[in-house]
């Protein structure tokens, strides 16, 4: 018989499990609610099998807070997961008996019935799940600033919309009274370049300007808007744009840079209706706005704008599907236009929005196009000289007028080098990852394990010295210092951008997509080592190119004010006519022909697939096809199976999937059923699916 020490023992031992019980079991107990006691959840777990509504109970306790849209905590698999509570409904079709909802996190609803419905359609477009396009779209919770006191809405009228910034362009008056009437146009734009050039025109086609026009007009119609930028200096200039025309406190920007707080207080300003416009960076593009009239994007073509993570959605791609959702106009504007633009033109989605002929070139700088091969004949120095005579001549005379800006394709010193005997890629010995040079007085070291390459030989002819397969940014400065000296050179890469230069004479070094604005525009612009760019091994090259070009060409003044671009690249590639011509559109709709006639998107839908090999196969084995879909692959991936760390690492495959673009939504589905049979089986590797994704090689 125990004593009675023991026996007070295992009496509280037993309390202590009883109260465990009850804090594991939540609400469990409590009875449910009187109306609409089934509550319908979307579970945040990865598994593909489990991307549906489940089925809870709700406590009569939370019945109050637990409203559709709300963050929820539930069991699901014997463990406490988070979630959002989708819809109430008076009846389940679960035979069973359900579980209770565990708790309600907090009362705001976040998830509204709109961004809930585009994140069903953008995980249908994108063989993903509900649960990752909310993970995109809804910021993490933030206690402190849910519970402070809200934002005071601005309830002073709006003044009159200025239809000024849109008056160079064909419709464009008619596009703004459309917006201002509640219309929902559709509109395609091709953006002039650079400031005005008439004494009596004070704004100028400036793209942020016309960008905060349309959004007035929008305002005005009681509606909101919503405008998404590549990065964050866009929506500096955006926010100040829309704080001239608008005042402050009507709109909110949205960046990865804010603090968690500051991030989630905006975003719920704007959930709220205390605002009714926000500009921000891709994440933005699923800002709940109440009443959403004008979705708008610029610079549609800039790769930041696809997602990066699961299922990797484009902003584009999103925004149309939301303007159709929700009813409302779309603007797709930028200095170019993407085949995916064409396109939504050659559909009669959209309508093209441009300048009349003699207005771009009034606005445009002079081209000026410097082909090597051509100059090479001409002068035999030029072969062997990176800057060609002409460019050294543009930049010489643009320092007499202003600053010059240089654009190179290529950050570092020498990124990439190679045999000074045989040309062939230096290697490292170890990895075999590319060699590089970070600077004048360093040694190569490895891209890849950073180890120097001490006595390198090459493997083909055994010469030990190098040459230079690229030059970066860093090098290309350090020439230019050589050559115009006592001219400041300064230089604007990733990780030290340069948002702004000043009027004087210099030289600026800019990576593509880090180009500062000079006030007034620059004096003159060289573009480098252009047939690299064309020759990128990946479907968007010369798309890529032209837009690049288009960018530091419309920061360039007038041709009427001596403007002067110089581009080294072949002058009869399509992409350097094109700039020549200052006719992106024309460029856009040959790529789009060109496209569908050799079967790449946007005419037709690819999907990748990459994975292991032994992965790749069995999810090929379970995957059911639509007609017309064709199997391109598999391939292993370059790099994927080397050393790396001492270790090597299994390879990765990719193969590839094609089909007429009015086949896209049914090989979508047969993907996410795949991925949906594998995951309930277990399968241990993953496949990682991409839709159309924009760095298709």
């Amino acid at each position: 018989m125990n004593q009675p020490g023991e026996q007070m023992a295992l009496v509280r031992a037993e309390a202590a499990r009883g109260k465990a019980r009850a804090a594991t079991a939540g609400p469990a107990a409590a009875q449910p609610a009187a109306h609409d006691p089934v509550a319908r959840v979307i579970v945040d777990v990865e598994p593909a099998h489990l991307d549906r509504l489940w089925d809870y109970t709700v406590p009569a306790k939370l019945a109050q807070d637990a409203q559709p849209g709300v963050r929820v905590r539930v069991r699901f698999a014997g463990q406490l997961v988070d979630g959002y509570l989708w819809e109430r409904a008076e009846q389940t079709e679960f035979v069973g008996k359900l579980a209770p909802l565990y708790s309600v996190v907090s009362p705001e609803q976040v998830l509204t019935a709109e961004i809930g419905k585009l994140a069903r359609a953008v995980a249908d477009a994108y063989a993903g799940t509900v649960a990752d396009v909310l993970r995109l779209a809804i910021p993490p919770r933030h206690a402190r600033t849910e519970k402070a006191p809200r934002r005071e809405s601005v309830t002073a009228p709006l003044p009159a919309y200025d239809p000024q910034p849109w008056k160079y362009y064909w419709h464009g008056p008619e596009l703004l009274a459309a917006l201002a009437d509640g219309g929902i146009p559709r509109a395609v734009w091709t953006a002039l370049p650079g400031g005005a050039s008439s004494a009596d025109d004070t704004i100028g086609p400036d793209w942020a300007r016309a960008l905060a026009a349309a959004v007035h007009a929008t305002l005005h119609s009681d509606r909101s808007a919503l405008i998404v930028v590549p990065d964050g200096r866009d929506v500096d200039r955006m926010d100040a744009a829309l704080t001239e025309l608008l005042g402050p406190g009507r709109h909110v920007a949205l960046t990865a840079d804010l603090g968690a707080g500051e991030r989630y207080g905006r975003w719920l300003a704007a959930k709220r209706g205390d605002v009714r416009c926000v500009v921000g960076t891709r994440a933005a593009v699923f800002a709940p706005l109440p009443n959403l009239g004008l979705v708008a994007l610029w610079d549609d073509g800039d790769s930041s704008l696809a997602d990066r993570a699961a299922p990797y959605p484009h902003v584009r791609e999103v925004l149309t599907i939301r303007a159709h959702q929700a009813g409302a106009a779309a603007l797709i504007g930028g200095y170019t236009v993407t085949a995916e633009g064409a396109q939504l033109v050659a559909r009669r989605w959209a309508r093209p929005v441009a300048a009349p002929r003699a207005v771009v070139r009034e606005h445009a700088p002079m081209i000026r196009t410097v082909d090597p091969d051509r100059d090479s004949g001409r002068d035999p120095g030029a072969a062997v000289a990176r800057i060609p005579t002409l460019a050294w001549r543009v930049a010489r005379d643009g320092l007499q007028r202003g600053p010059v800006l240089v654009q190179v394709p290529r950050t570092g010193y020498l990124p990439a080098l190679a045999c000074v005997r045989c040309r062939e890629p230096a290697h490292c010995a170890h990895c075999h990852g590319a060699l590089a040079l970070a600077g004048a007085a360093d040694s190569a070291r490895c891209r890849w394990c950073g180890r120097i390459a001490e006595r390198w030989r090459c493997d083909r002819c055994g010469a030990n010295r190098f040459r230079a397969r690229a030059t970066g940014a860093a090098r290309s400065a350090e020439e230019l210092g050589r050559a115009f000296t006592g001219v400041p050179v300064r230089l604007s890469r990733g990780g030290a951008i340069l948002t702004e230069v000043g009027p004087e004479p210099a030289l600026i070094v800019a990576t593509p997509g880090a180009e500062p604005t000079a006030p007034g525009g620059y004096a003159a612009a060289v573009l480098l080592d252009g047939d690299l760019l064309l020759g990128v091994p990946v479907l968007r090259a010369a798309e890529q190119a032209l837009r690049r070009w288009l960018a530091v060409a419309a920061l360039v003044r007038p041709a009427a004010e001596g403007g002067v671009v110089a581009v080294a690249a072949e002058s009869a590639a399509a992409p350097v006519q094109a700039l020549v011509r200052w006719d992106p559109a024309a460029f856009a709709r040959r790529e789009l022909a060109d496209r569908a006639e050799l079967g790449y998107p946007p005419a037709a839908r690819i999907a990748e697939l990459t994975a292991p090999y032994s992965a790749l196969d069995d999810f090929m084995a379970v995957l059911a096809l639509p007609e017309g879909a064709e199997i391109l692959g598999p391939t292993e991936v370059p790099g994927s199976g080397d050393v790396r760390g001492g270790e090597l690492r299994e390879a990765v495959h990719r193969v590839l999937i094609r089909c007429p673009r009015s086949a896209g939504r049914r090989l979508a589905e047969a993907l996410t059923a795949t991925q949906g049979i594998r995951s309930a089986r277990k399968a241990p590797v993953h496949v990682r699916i991409r839709i159309d994704p924009v760095d298709l090689a």
